[in-house]
């Protein structure tokens, strides 16, 4: 990444700043593996960027954007300060690796859509099936971090119990936080993005947790239907009512991402083995949140055989999802992040 000087802004022309179509496709291609598995709960993009190797440059990428080169960017945009300048806004990308940035989240953004499309179809057809199939990938991801952490010392054992607690009892008032306001959105939407960035920890599984995933899912499936609606002739009113909740989710994700996941970062860098405990154990916390899901009053399932059966088998494949994943890629390397 390149790093200009303020002064030298204006030397950088669009032109100059734009990637190649190859690299471009090869960005958007990673962004749309790493978005399909955020998508899903115990699937993490942040482990998808580590295999594809652009975890690091996705880490430096987020950390150069900063409010003032924000501003800057849309300054440069607007006729303010000298006018419109678009070698001024590439400037500000180029010291920030915005093309890189735009690109994976071109590819994230659009395998969300998709995949919550899936799952927003799947939550309405076979419930039990959908989280059973999230069961097991949880399961599954917290199987494999586990082999990657060492609880030893006692600060460790600590912060695993803490992890594991937070999680377990969270996920136990999912009609409480499901019934949540838009402040609970917002908070939600910035702990997701937050843990998206992180190997192993997947941003849907903090949205499973805070029982947040199926009303985002089908918000999300309902707005993109409102937008299609309105270019065929559709009212106003199913985009403005989805869209007040979609922009509250990507303005909590917006804040999460450059104070939330900066928090993150330094409790890592201060303490790695702690911090990482603690993560580890909020995944095998969550296991309760699928089953405590289908307990509430939105499915009441009844647990007889043939629902357990079904359940477990789901579950089963979640698991070899995940160590199939593991065993064709690499082991997650928490030392590299």
């Amino acid at each position: 990444m390149t790093t200009a000087p303020d002064s030298a802004r204006d030397e950088v022309t669009l032109r100059e700043s734009v990637p190649p179509a190859r690299a471009w496709a090869k960005t958007v291609a990673i962004g749309l593996f790493m978005g399909t598995a955020d998508a899903v709960p115990g699937v993490s993009g942040g482990t998808i960027a580590l295999i594809a190797g652009v975890y690091e440059r996705l880490i430096t990428a987020i950390n150069e954007v900063t409010p003032r080169r924000f501003l800057d960017g849309v300054v440069a945009l607007t006729p303010l300060d000298g006018g419109v300048s678009l070698d001024r806004a590439a400037a500000v990308l180029e010291e920030v690796d915005g093309w890189f940035l735009i690109a994976l989240l071109a590819g994230i953004l659009s395998a969300v859509v998709l995949v919550t499309r899936i799952v927003d179809v799947a939550n309405e057809a076979a419930p039990v099936l959908l989280f059973g199939f999230f069961f097991g990938l949880i399961g599954a991801s917290a199987v494999i971090l586990f082999r990657a952490v060492s609880v030893r010392t006692l600060p460790e054992v600590v912060a695993a119990v803490a992890g594991f607690a937070i999680a377990f009892v969270v996920s136990g008032y999912g009609e409480v936080l499901e019934s949540g306001g838009l402040p609970v959105v917002f908070g939600a939407g910035a702990l997701a993005i937050s843990a998206m960035i992180l190997p192993g920890i997947s941003g849907s599984l903090v949205l499973v947790i805070l029982s947040q995933y199926e009303r985002m899912s089908s918000t999300l499936s309902a707005f993109v239907d409102a937008l299609v609606g309105v270019v065929t002739g559709g009212g106003l009113a199913p985009v403005v009512d989805r869209g007040v909740v979609v922009v509250t989710f990507v303005c909590g994700g917006l804040v999460g991402l450059f104070t939330v996941s900066r928090v993150i970062r330094r409790a890592l860098d201060a303490n790695r083995e702690v911090t990482f405990a603690f993560l580890v154990a909020l995944v095998l916390g969550a296991l309760r949140a699928p089953v405590v899901t289908l307990n509430g009053e939105e499915y009441a399932v009844v647990w007889n055989t043939p629902t357990i059966q079904a359940f477990a088998g789901a579950a089963v494949v979640g698991a070899v999802v995940v160590f199939a994943l593991d065993w064709y890629a690499v082991d997650i390397d928490l030392d590299a992040v």
